[in-house]
C-alpha cells in the first residue's frame, strides 16, 4: 500500500513541545503526520514514555543535538510562566509559544525577565497562543491528531513580539487546522472567563447538588441534565490552577450570575409563600428566560457562521451494534445532511432517541423515507 503523502505545512521543525498532555501530545500527533520533526519533554518520565509510544515525538533527552526551530509550552497553567521564561533561556534560536488559557500574567513573566536580564530577544521571540480546544479527558491517552481542527486558536502577541515570531504561531495554528484570531491578553482572559471558565464552575456547582440526590431523582434524569453537566467531569486540579490563574474576570461574571440568582430566589420564594401568580415571581422566571434565550441565539452557529434555524427530527434508535450507523447511512442515501446530533438514553430502556437536526426544507421527505424504511419517528404536534 502507498503512503498517504503528508500535506505541505509552514511550520518548519525541529519542534520542541514541552509537556506531553493532552494538548502536548495532540500537537505532536498532528504535525507528525504531516512530516515535522517533533521532540517531547516533560518533568514526568512516565507521561513523557506515553505519548512517545503513541506517536507524538521523540524525547528531547535522545536527541541532545536537536536545535528546535519553535518551542511549544504544554504545561500545566499553574508552571507556564516559569516555563516560558527558561524555554526561551534554554533555546536562544527559537520562537517560543505557549498553549495555556491564561495569558496576562504569562506575558507579564515573559516581559518582566526580559527587563532583570537586559535581554530584549526573550520577549521578541515570545507570542503566546490559546488553542480553544479540549476534551473531559486529560493525558497523552486521550490525545487526537484532529483535536484542533476547526477549533479558535487565539494569538496573543505583545508589543514587543517580533512579526516573524507572529508569523510562525500563526502558521503552526493553520497547520494543525485551528483558526487563528489575535487578541491581547487580557481580552482573551476576560473573553475566556466569559465563555470557558464561568461555565466551567456553573456545571460542577449544579453538578454537586446530585452528589446526595436520591436514586428515584437520578433515575428520572434526562438529556438536558446530562448537556448541563457534562464539562463538571473535567479534571479538578487541571481546573483549579486555570481559575486561579484568571481569578478575576471570573469573579466578575459569577457575581453578576450571583445578582440574577438572589433576585430569582427572592420571587420564587415569594410565590412558594403566596401562591405561584403572586409577588412578581412570573415575570422574573420569564426575564431569566428570556435573556438566556437572547444569549443562545448570539452563540455562532456551524463552522462559526451566523447561528442556522434547524428542523428536529426524532428518532428511535435500537440499541443494537450499528443501527446509529444504518441510520446515518440511510439518511446519506436520501441525500440529508444531518447539520447536528443529540443522543438521549432512558435508563432501563432498549432504545434511545436520536434527535437529528437537518434543513427543514427536508424535514418532510426524511421523516416519510425513514419511516417507509421501518424507523419508528416520534411525530411533534402543530
Amino acid at each position: 500500500m502507498t503512503p498517504t503523502p503528508a500535506r505541505p505545512i509552514a511550520t518548519a521543525g525541529p519542534v520542541l513541545i514541552i509537556g506531553s498532555g493532552l494538548l502536548g501530545a495532540s500537537l505532536g500527533l498532528c504535525l507528525r503526520a504531516s512530516g515535522v520533526d517533533v521532540y517531547l519533554e516533560d518533568a514526568s518520565p512516565t507521561a513523557l514514555r506515553l505519548a512517545q509510544d503513541i506517536g507524538a515525538g521523540t524525547p528531547l533527552v535522545d536527541a541532545p543535538d536537536a536545535r528546535p526551530r519553535l518551542v511549544v509550552v504544554a504545561t500545566p497553567p499553574d508552571v507556564v510562566d516559569a516555563c516560558v521564561v527558561r524555554a526561551l533561556a534554554a533555546h536562544p534560536q527559537a520562537v517560543v509559544t505557549d498553549v495555556a488559557s491564561v495569558k496576562d500574567a504569562v506575558v507579564e513573566g515573559v516581559l518582566d525577565e526580559a527587563a532583570r536580564t537586559g535581554d530584549a530577544s526573550l520577549a521578541r521571540r515570545y507570542v503566546g497562543s490559546h488553542p480553544m480546544a479540549g476534551r473531559e479527558r486529560s493525558g497523552a491517552g486521550a490525545a487526537d491528531a484532529d483535536l484542533f481542527y476547526g477549533r479558535p486558536w487565539v494569538i496573543v502577541s505583545h508589543a514587543q513580539s517580533s512579526p516573524e515570531a507572529v508569523l510562525a504561531v500563526r502558521a503552526l495554528a493553520g497547520d494543525v487546522g485551528g483558526v487563528a484570531l489575535e487578541m491581547d491578553a487580557r481580552t482573551h482572559d476576560r473573553c475566556v472567563a466569559l465563555v470557558s471558565h464561568a461555565p466551567q464552575l456553573v456545571s460542577s456547582m449544579l453538578a454537586a447538588r446530585l452528589v446526595d440526590a436520591p436514586a428515584e431523582a437520578l433515575g428520572l434524569a434526562g438529556q438536558g441534565l446530562r448537556d448541563t453537566a457534562r464539562i463538571a467531569a473535567s479534571d479538578p486540579r487541571l481546573w483549579t490552577a486555570i481559575l486561579a490563574g484568571n481569578a478575576g474576570p471570573v469573579a466578575e461574571i459569577l457575581a453578576a450570575v450571583r445578582a440574577d440568582l438572589d433576585d430569582l430566589i427572592v420571587h420564587l420564594e415569594a410565590a412558594a409563600e403566596r401562591g405561584p401568580l403572586r409577588g412578581g415571581s412570573v415575570g422574573a422566571v420569564n426575564r431569566v428566560m428570556e435573556a438566556g434565550n437572547r444569549g443562545v441565539a448570539r452563540i455562532p452557529g456551524k463552522h462559526g457562521g451566523a447561528p442556522s434555524r434547524y428542523a428536529e427530527l426524532e428518532v428511535l434508535i435500537p440499541d443494537a451494534p450499528g443501527e446509529l450507523g444504518r441510520l446515518f447511512t440511510e439518511l446519506g442515501e436520501i441525500d440529508v445532511n444531518i447539520e447536528d446530533l443529540v443522543l438521549e438514553h432512558s435508563a432501563g430502556q432498549s432504545v434511545g432517541l436520536a434527535r437529528v437536526m437537518l434543513d427543514p426544507a427536508r424535514l418532510g421527505d426524511a421523516s416519510a423515507e425513514l419511516e417507509r424504511r421501518g424507523w419508528r419517528i416520534i411525530p411533534h404536534a402543530g
